[in-house]
């Protein structure tokens, strides 16, 4: 078994900078976990505790249920894949992927055995004769991670290992890791900054933030449901609208919340994108088309609220008619749709809002 367990860890650097202020996470034998989030939020520093590769200055870590604080980085059956690949440009691939177990004093048969398994699964065999001079950057990537399936680790530990590769080979690698986990079942922790690669890898994502987890979940329960208005605006692209309670007059925020009771004036309304509503006329929020930006089969619209702040996106449904540069138009939220804030950025609950609440809306937002 290989399930992590970490328990209050903290790390401080020069007795003062404190990176990571008590984790407190569990990660399942044979998941995907992922952790993101922006520069400096503690998630790589996270990482390299778990490999052994810095001490943590509180809290305990255990893999397998095994108490690693203090157990050399070479005998906690975890292995890395750096961001940088690291290869001996003097070696072959085959060599390369053998290094660590012959360094280790293993048989040649046992690691010829290993390496031929390896390059096998991440389809590298014609490239074993190669050294990394004639490589390509994705190619050089199989084979740093190939070196970390060799050593048959029980956990996997990749730091941002996409990082320099070009915007298609990412795409290309984000599949081929997903295979890789399937295949080998092993429990795999992975850091990046990239919400696609979050999305799309993570069987559960840990959204770091000042050295804190913020939110930990599957990928679309964070984006369906934040728990926080930092959540909410690092998950997704372009990144939730965000409208404050007090630009709203009291029909808008009927409109917006399904409920006619006022909300505190120091809250923040969420909608994304994808759920709002361009209309010509009638109630909404009132604003004006800034630009039309073109991202593949969809249009986005970014409007300038009537009343001000932030200007707002709109996603345009495919074969949806396009407004003008400068058109006076009204928003309004798909039902259900809008995602509350208190003035500490925590998600409140708002009621179901109603087709009949926002319908009845008849007064044009102000």
């Amino acid at each position: 078994m290989a399930e992590l367990q970490l328990r209050g860890v903290r790390k401080t650097f020069g007795g003062t900078t404190e990176v990571l202020r008590g984790i407190d996470l569990d990660i399942a034998d044979g998941e995907f976990m992922v952790f993101v989030g922006p520069s400096g939020c503690g998630k790589s520093t996270l990482l390299r505790l778990i490999a052994g590769l810095e001490a943590a200055t509180g809290g305990e870590l255990r893999i397998g249920g095994q108490r690693m604080d203090g157990v050399p980085p070479a005998e906690r059956g975890v292995a890395m894949v750096f961001q940088s690949y690291a290869l001996y440009p003097h070696m072959t691939v085959a060599q390369n992927l053998g290094f660590a177990l012959k360094m280790a004093g293993r048989p040649k048969a046992e690691i010829a055995a290993a390496v031929g398994r390896a390059a096998e699964i991440l389809q590298i065999v014609p490239l074993l004769g190669r050294k990394p001079k004639a490589l390509s950057g994705g190619q050089r990537q199989r084979v740093a991670i190939g070196r970390a399936i060799v050593r048959e680790p029980r956990v996997f530990l990749f730091d941002e290992p996409l990082s320099n590769l070009d915007a298609a080979l990412r795409v290309q690698m984000r599949l081929e890791l997903a295979r890789l986990h399937r295949e080998l079942g092993t429990t795999m922790v992975y850091v990046t900054h990239d919400q696609v690669e979050a999305m799309t890898l993570g069987d559960r994502i840990a959204l770091f933030n000042g050295g804190r987890i913020e939110q930990v979940g599957a990928p679309l329960e964070l984006y369906e449901r934040p728990g926080s208005r930092f959540v909410a605006g690092f998950l997704g692209q372009p990144r939730m609208n965000f409208v404050p309670v007090a630009q709203l007059d009291s029909a808008c925020r009927t409109l917006f919340t399904g409920r006619a009771n006022p909300l505190p004036a120091d809250w923040m309304l969420g909608v994304r994108p994808d759920h709002l509503r361009l209309h010509a006329d009638g109630p909404g929020l009132p604003g004006r088309v800034e630009r039309l930006e073109h991202v593949g089969d969809a249009v986005l619209a970014w409007i300038s609220p009537a009343t001000g702040g932030a200007t707002l996106a709109v996603r345009l449904s495919p074969g949806e008619a396009l407004p003008d540069r400068d058109a006076r138009v009204r928003l309004r939220p798909v039902a259900g749709r809008v995602h509350a804030f208190d003035a500490d950025g925590l998600a409140r609950p708002l009621p179901a809002a109603a087709a009949s609440a926002m319908e009845a809306a008849a007064t044009p937002c102000a």
